[in-house]
């Protein structure tokens, strides 16, 4: 049985607490390998080494830092197959999707090598009399990342990569469902030329997210999963002094006006409801259309295009997407399936008994559409986290406004329509976090932020772009004069610059 063991200061490290989680092949139902899990103690070896690596690392000037984060995504370009296929394999995302991961990761490292202008602070010359003021970004020591099994590669790089280049050395623990991923972006950084504890990462469960709650010499930590973990991450983690960013669940709408171009709309809503087995916080599990001729057509051009779909195994080229992560998982999402049954929803098209040849093992779901399903359903208020696309109608586009600004998640919402003064009314006024008009994954752009609203999102600061160099960082602000007596009165005092 293969090991997946930690990777702490510069190198793999044998766990001693004689715990292990079984890694399984969600296209066959077998284990493949099991992952250590930390004890607290094995944690802090990790932030010992962190700790010993920040001080020279953080005193590195910030245009050495990019020249790492410019050589570390080379790498990962150089090895993208490599790394596509490992992640698939446990995960069970079809290749494309998971260089799809890896790429958008990227995105944030490129960021990441524009640290030296990004840490920028600012001047002022003049405040007062002989007096400047000037701010300076600096690093904030050790801090850590929690990250979920959908996208093993993409956000342990939205945390680490601007984090590390801001100065910090960073606490990786990914889930240890797909945790080989994550140990070989660790190794990676280090021949990149990172020192050797600047990238540490360890695997765990509850007992491992609790050290790293609790341990005194991290002081920030991101998070991203499911909404009660990231309530309560935030919570022990500022009870405890640190920072948090904690991001959670979602239930993404897609609102569809009577004049929206619905060949669009048909293409976009399978790839973004079905697309990764709808492992996603940014997927698009609801369509909303407003007026009953527009719901009528929506879902006749659904029930004719999900056929189409291909579900297979993950190196299946011309799948469409493949297995859920878990067997668990599939009995969850198969249970949401039932309860929406179970509580009048219409089920349109049925996955529940799907079943790949060769593969019955696998932990497969075929594409579910609802229809009529209403907003007091627990099917509707939950997330569902799978291959799963419920429809809930709107007479106007009042009600359809209303239905993804009462939800209790606010991550990602979009609008499908030609009318431009109708977007531009539906964006401003929808309470919502991040918004697409005619994108139905209004995932931003790196440079730009990433982060939800409501239950989707605990804490002040988002995650990447320049909202991810503040959530990194700490502003120290100068005051500074130097008083010459040949210049100035010899009983001149220092005065605070006022408005007045």
């Amino acid at each position: 049985m293969r090991d997946i063991r930690h990777f702490i200061d510069g190198a793999a490290f044998e766990g001693a607490s004689g715990r292990f989680g079984d890694v399984f092949n969600p296209n066959t139902g077998e284990v493949q390998a099991r992952v250590q899990l930390a004890t607290p103690s094995e944690l802090d070896r990790a932030v010992q080494s962190a700790q010993a690596a920040f001080e020279g690392w953080s005193a590195t000037n910030p245009q050495r830092r990019a020249r790492v984060m410019f050589e570390f995504k080379r790498l990962v370009e150089a090895n993208m197959n490599e790394l596509a296929e490992l992640l698939s394999s446990e995960h069970g995302k079809v290749i494309a999707d998971s260089k799809g991961d890896i790429q958008r990761g990227l995105e944030v490292i490129e960021f990441a090598c524009g640290i030296p202008h990004a840490s920028k602070g600012e001047y002022t010359y003049g405040a007062g009399p002989g007096i400047d003021v000037y701010s300076m970004r600096q690093p904030l020591g050790v801090v850590a990342g929690i990250t979920p099994f959908n996208f093993p590669g993409m956000i342990p790089m939205w945390m680490f990569g601007v984090a590390i280049a801001a100065g910090n050395t960073f606490i990786l623990k990914p889930s240890e469902r797909d945790p080989s991923l994550p140990v070989r972006l660790g190794e990676l950084m280090m021949e990149a030329g990172a020192p050797a504890g600047v990238l540490n990462v360890v695997h765990g469960d509850k007992v491992a997210v609790d050290a790293i709650l609790e341990h005194p010499l991290i002081h920030a930590v991101s998070f991203v999963g499911s909404s009660d973990i990231a309530h309560y991450v935030f919570q022990k983690g500022a009870a405890h002094g640190k920072r948090v960013q904690a991001m959670g669940g979602a239930k993404n709408h897609g609102i569809v006006l009577p004049d929206a171009d619905m060949d669009q709309v048909i293409k976009d809503l399978t790839g973004a409801a079905y697309g990764s087995a709808g492992e996603r916080c940014m997927a698009l599990p609801v369509v909303v259309p407003v007026g009953q001729r527009t719901a009528d057509e929506l879902r006749e051009r659904l029930v004719a295009e999900i056929p189409h779909l291909r579900v297979g195994v993950s190196t299946d080229a011309e799948a469409h997407y493949g297995p859920v992560v878990t067997a668990q998982h599939k009995e969850r999402v198969l249970g949401w399936i039932n309860k929406g049954v179970q509580e009048g929803a219409e089920l349109v098209v049925d996955g529940r008994d799907f079943s790949l040849q060769g593969h019955e093992k696998g932990y497969f779901i075929g594409p579910s559409l609802f229809d009529h399903v209403k907003p007091e359903m627990e099917s509707y208020r939950e997330e569902i986290f799978g291959p799963v696309l419920q429809i809930v109608r709107a007479a106007s586009f009042e009600e359809a406004l209303s239905l993804p600004s009462k939800h209790q998640y606010g991550n990602g919402v979009a609008i499908f329509t030609q009318n431009g003064r109708a977007a531009r009314d539906f964006a401003a006024r929808v309470n919502v976090g991040m918004v697409g008009i005619n994108v139905p994954i209004p995932v931003p752009v790196a440079y730009h932020t990433f982060g939800g609203w409501k239950r989707s999102a605990f804490g002040d600061i988002n995650q990447h772009g320049m909202e991810g160099v503040r959530f990194w960082t700490k502003t120290k602000t100068v005051t500074a004069r130097w008083p010459d007596s040949a210049l100035e009165h010899a009983d001149s005092s220092f005065v605070i610059p006022t408005m007045g």
